[in-house]
């Protein structure tokens, strides 16, 4: 995400579909990298119109079946800009052990990510300074700075990666993920994708659905809305999940909050931020500005066990100290104990100003940033305004929103979270319905996505249609856990 700004767009080109399908791709060298892991280099083409041009190369690892094998099981986490390698790492935790016996569990890091030709924009002090950055400029002093920072990451990216970026789109990536598949000697696709990698499977499903063997999108994003109203619409879902957060603490003794209800506790996280925003905050080795406070309040709210984390770093923030809120931020920035960033935010930025059309200039920003003020008070002028680089982006965006049909393809299965923060439950219902073979699965639960979370329900569904092609009742809920 654009820090915390998970965006999206839809629209893939169909033309050329046969001939960038049945064009062979290279084998895999597989060598052993510890713990049971294999891991290989995947050789792509930078340009796909150009197919013996320039070549890249693709970092993956799988953790081969320990039963009878029926393929491979591809997964991508998410971001845009989220290593698939290091997720395909925890396959003992992130996939059952019924699918490991019978698949190939197999990350890969998509292209200007991780280990796949990174793409670099800032250095670790610039990136310090453009994560820390007021993103609610009271003043038009406070815009142009902002303004000025949005610029020089997008000339960063030009400078240090200008060839990859008109080819970082998701339709690139799915026609890697083509070639991969290929080169893993499948005949069809069976693919796992989380957050973000919803988009990227409905896109390969879009241009490839004869090569699709089974598909789970969970978290799913809706590829027909546009940007800003993503944007909105995450914005809002996160205030309602801070609500929820805020009405479970009052309950606890260990709650910080001086108010007996969620208003009153809402507006002491208000008071909070406006305040870190005239003075920062300490204890953390950094200063803690009002835009990290943001994003350190945003981490936890992904998952539901970590709202006694939340509590702890509240608690600590009140009193002054705003160290654990800075370690969410980093955590979720990309920024390593040593004060080094992973390229996550720069993968992040150069996939998703690609992919599709933001406002072109940062008066529009100011004006969708205080319409989703009114939806979303806390978040919404955050998760606006961390999008502005792609403003200025170097490179035209190729795609635009709309819906993806997949026509021709077997059952996919979509599923939805009713209290996702991230990826609202809506945009699963959207996406399933869109999709010609899609198949709803709800899960009524907190927290972002939802297999491998501790629903069984979720998990036996998830399982059996992998392993066995056994498609759940469309539009079955499973019940919630605590």
């Amino acid at each position: 995400m654009t820090v915390a700004a998970l965006l999206l767009a839809g629209g893939c080109g169909q033309g050329e579909r046969v001939a960038r399908e049945e064009r062979a791709a290279p084998g895999l060298g597989w060598s052993e990298c510890g713990d049971g892991f294999e891991c290989a280099r995947l050789r792509v083409p930078l340009d796909h119109g150009e197919p013996d041009g320039e070549q890249l190369e693709l970092a993956v690892v799988r953790l081969p079946a320990s039963g009878q094998r029926i393929g491979s099981l591809v997964l991508n986490p998410g971001g845009p800009g989220v290593s698939g390698v290091e997720y395909a790492r925890a396959a003992r935790l992130v996939v059952s052990e019924r699918v490991r016996e019978r698949f190939d569990v197999v990350g890969f890091d998509p292209r200007g990510v991780g280990q796949s030709a990174p793409v670099r924009c800032l250095d670790d002090a610039r990136l310090d300074a453009f994560v820390a950055m007021d993103t609610t400029p009271d003043t038009a002093a406070e815009r142009a700075e902002l303004e000025s920072a949005a610029r020089e990451f997008a000339a960063g990216c030009q400078k240090h990666a200008g060839r990859l970026l008109p080819h970082m789109g998701t339709a690139d990536v799915a026609r890697d993920l083509d070639l991969l598949r290929q080169a893993l000697g499948d005949p069809k696709l069976t693919y796992l994708g989380k957050s973000y990698g919803t988009f990227l499977g409905a896109v390969y499903a879009d241009l490839f659905p004869g090569k699709v063997r089974a598909l789970v999108l969970d978290g799913a994003l809706d590829p027909a809305i546009s940007r800003v109203r993503g944007n909105v619409e995450q914005a809002a879902a996160f205030e309602e999940t801070l609500r929820a957060y805020a009405e479970d603490c009052l309950g606890s003794r260990e709650c910080p909050f001086t108010s007996r209800d969620a208003d009153g506790a809402l507006d002491e996280l208000a008071t909070l931020l406006r305040g870190a925003d005239t003075r920062p905050l300490g204890g953390g080795g950094r200063p803690l500005t009002e835009a990290l406070a943001t994003l350190g309040m945003l981490t936890p709210l992904y998952d539901r066990a970590s709202w006694p984390e939340l509590t702890e770093a509240l608690r600590r923030a009140l009193n002054g100290d705003g160290s654990l809120l800075l370690r969410n931020a980093d955590q979720l920035a990309g920024r390593l104990d040593d004060g080094t960033y992973s390229n996550q935010l720069a993968a992040n930025l150069a996939v998703n100003c690609v992919d599709g059309p933001y406002p072109a200039s940062a008066s529009a920003f100011a004006a969708e940033a205080a319409a989703a003020s009114r939806k979303a008070p806390r978040f919404g002028p955050y998760i606006m305004w961390s999008s502005l680089p792609c403003a200025f982006w170097p490179v035209r965006p190729t795609l635009s929103p709309r819906p993806l049909a997949a026509a021709g393809a077997p059952p996919i299965l979509v599923v939805g979270t009713r209290r996702d923060p991230a990826t609202p439950y809506g945009w699963a219902r959207a996406l399933a319905g869109e999709l010609r073979s899609g198949v709803l699965l709800g899960y009524d639960g907190d927290g972002h996505t939802a297999y491998a979370g501790g629903s069984p329900c979720v998990d036996d569904a998830v399982d059996r249609y992998l392993v066995e092609g056994v498609v759940p009742r469309d539009g079955v809920i499973c019940p919630g856990i605590r």
